[in-house]
């Protein structure tokens, strides 16, 4: 320290302290010790030295002590200010005569910095799963979870699903939805006999060996009887068609009146083309003119929402998207052709929000479903081509070798149905929609058992907002905050949790004053961690406490001082009062 030898060439010079780089006391070291030059030895906490320590080697020498920060801009003018006042000061022996010196204030009293209040942190919500967009492309090649059967040209089978088809193409929801009751048993005769020539035509799917005809009379017809006669080979077909050693019919419809793309539908057992086991499927039958590939990138283009630039027959895409009333598609076709194919995107965009709204119509409906979820509150149905195709968890669940693929019902203890619902919409649309009996703490506990860290950053960023929210209204929030904070942090809510313990030490006296039990009992990691980051940290409270004391006890001793001061003038003339009155001659 340079105080000696200032003091022995520069006797008179006043001296003042200045604590340096204040900013250091709140910043993060870590980050600080980034930014500094590779070589620079890294700033310990240890090495920053609290206002105390300054003010104590201030008292020793007896000279004022003072804190900048160029960074905070903080204490900078304070420090010449008074510098001035003290090289003034030090003058008054030697110009005495000077009035202006006799009026200049002896340095004062510096007020503590306040650093300033922490911002929050923000939720950061990562980018949602790329490839989500491709799953239903591979589900309609993998033919998994398939209940529906289109038969082209009355040998090409192509597996597909329900839910897809209705929620892209109104022709095939009104189709699904069609009343099947009048029957091959309820028909008109001319119908059965119609529909009865067109399967004789057809090859039988259920059969590899098995041949029957079907004898028609007028008597079997008004009794809405059939009788069959098989060989020997045929009991695939007894198995398909009897039950419980009853007869079981087929219903089914014709459907060339109805639509041009359509020529009959009806209910077969087929086999499933994954695990071959015998399933009630619906079998499509399409117009003989629909080819095969033309057909697939309209399916493709039904289950994605997309149309590939580089199809051949462009023209075959646009006739059977003008049998099946995809007028969209029939748009992106024409766009193409007039090399106009970068106006497809709008049409995409908007498929997916109408597909969207569909979804979320059959959802609260349970139209289509083909699996229902066992909650602690009830039960809520789902669909299990929408959930393979878009949660990895579900796709592993009813794709697997586990019990839940041949289910109809799936147990999901500990779950409510608020929460699951949330999740069946975010999976269904990519968006998370919150309803008012959600709890968010056990949305997040679903999410993170099913392996869905996009959705748990959506209802972090949902429940923080909502804090907020209440918060500016002046609700009291602390509360709920303190529940949310030890929850948060069990079961992996880590930015909830970080926020929670922001507004706790932003909030820090409040928060104690309120609930000094809640507090004690807070885990020994978080009680570390608000002693650390509290504000208005410890340091500062104690030099706000020193600093008042201070300014009263200088306004105490400038008090008596000016009471001491004696009240004299010095004059150099005599009054007019006193002086002498004139002779009077």
């Amino acid at each position: 320290m340079w105080y000696p030898e200032i003091k022995h060439f520069c006797p008179r010079a006043p001296v003042i302290l200045v604590g340096c780089q204040l900013d250091l006391r709140y910043a993060d070291l870590e980050a600080v010790n980034r930014a500094r030059r590779p070589l620079a030895r890294p700033i310990k906490p240890n090495e920053i030295l609290p206002p105390e320590k300054g003010r104590e080697v201030a008292k020793e020498l007896g000279i004022p002590y003072y804190e900048t920060s160029v960074v905070a801009q903080f204490g900078i003018k304070d420090v010449f200010d008074n510098a001035i006042r003290a090289a003034l000061i030090s003058r008054r022996h030697l110009q005495f005569w000077k009035s202006h010196l006799r009026n200049v204030q002896r340095p004062l009293l510096q007020a503590p910095f306040l650093p300033p209040k922490p911002p929050p942190p923000i939720i950061m919500v990562p980018d949602p799963p790329s490839n989500n967009e491709d799953h239903p492309a591979h589900l309609l090649e993998d033919h998994l979870c398939a209940d529906i059967i289109l038969v082209l040209q009355e040998r090409i089978k192509i597996y597909a699903h329900k839910i897809y088809l209705s929620t892209s193409s109104s022709k095939f929801y009104d189709l699904f939805l069609m009343d099947l009751s009048e029957d091959l048993q309820g028909g008109s005769a001319n119908n059965e006999r119609t529909f009865h020539k067109e399967e004789r035509q057809g090859r039988d799917f259920l059969m590899r060996a098995a041949s029957f005809d079907i004898c028609e009379s007028t008597e079997d017809i008004s009794c809405g009887q059939q009788c069959l006669r098989t060989s020997t080979s045929d009991g695939i077909l007894r198995s398909s068609t009897f039950q419980n050693g009853e007869l079981r019919m087929r219903r089914g419809r014709i459907l060339s009146s109805w639509s041009r793309a359509f020529v009959s539908i009806q209910e077969e057992m087929a086999e499933e083309p994954i695990t071959y086991k015998p399933r009630l499927m619906m079998m499509v039958k399409m117009d003989p003119s629909i080819q095969p590939g033309p057909f697939r990138a309209v399916l493709k283009y039904l289950y994605t929402g997309e149309l590939d630039e580089n199809e051949r027959d462009l023209m075959q895409i646009a006739h059977i998207a003008e049998l099946l009333e995809v007028f969209d598609l029939r748009m992106m076709v024409a766009n193409v052709l007039n090399n106009e194919a970068f106006m497809n995107q709008e049409i995409t965009k908007a498929f997916h929000v109408r597909r969207s709204n569909r979804v979320k119509e059959c959802l609260a409906k349970g139209t289509f479903s083909d699996v229902t979820f066992v909650l602690d509150d009830g039960t809520i149905s789902a669909h299990k081509p929408l959930l393979i195709s878009s949660c990895d968890w579900m796709a592993a669940m009813f794709g697997g070798p586990f019990v839940e693929s041949s289910t109809k019902e799936v147990a999901i203890p500990y779950t409510t149905k608020s929460s699951m619902r949330a999740v069946l919409e975010y999976l269904y649309t990519g968006q998370f929609t919150a309803s008012p009996d959600l709890d968010a703490i056990d949305l997040i506990i679903l999410a993170n058992r099913l392996c869905l860290p996009h959705l748990v950053a959506l209802t972090e960023q949902y429940t923080v907002t909502a804090l907020m929210e209440a918060a500016q209204m002046h609700v009291d929030i602390d509360g709920d905050v303190l529940v949310l904070l030890e929850l948060a942090q069990f079961h992996c809510a880590h930015q909830l949790a970080d926020w929670c313990l922001h507004h706790i030490c932003t909030n820090y006296n409040n928060v104690c004053r309120k609930f000094p039990r809640d507090m004690k009992c807070m885990s020994l990691a978080n009680q570390e961690y608000f002693e650390k980051h509290r504000w208005p940290p410890v340091w500062y409270l104690k030099e706000e406490d020193h600093y008042q004391r201070a300014r009263k006890e200088r306004e105490k001793e400038d008090y008596l001082h000016q009471k001491r001061q004696p009240k004299r003038r010095w004059l150099f003339w005599n009054s007019p009062s006193s002086s002498p009155a004139p002779a009077v001659v």
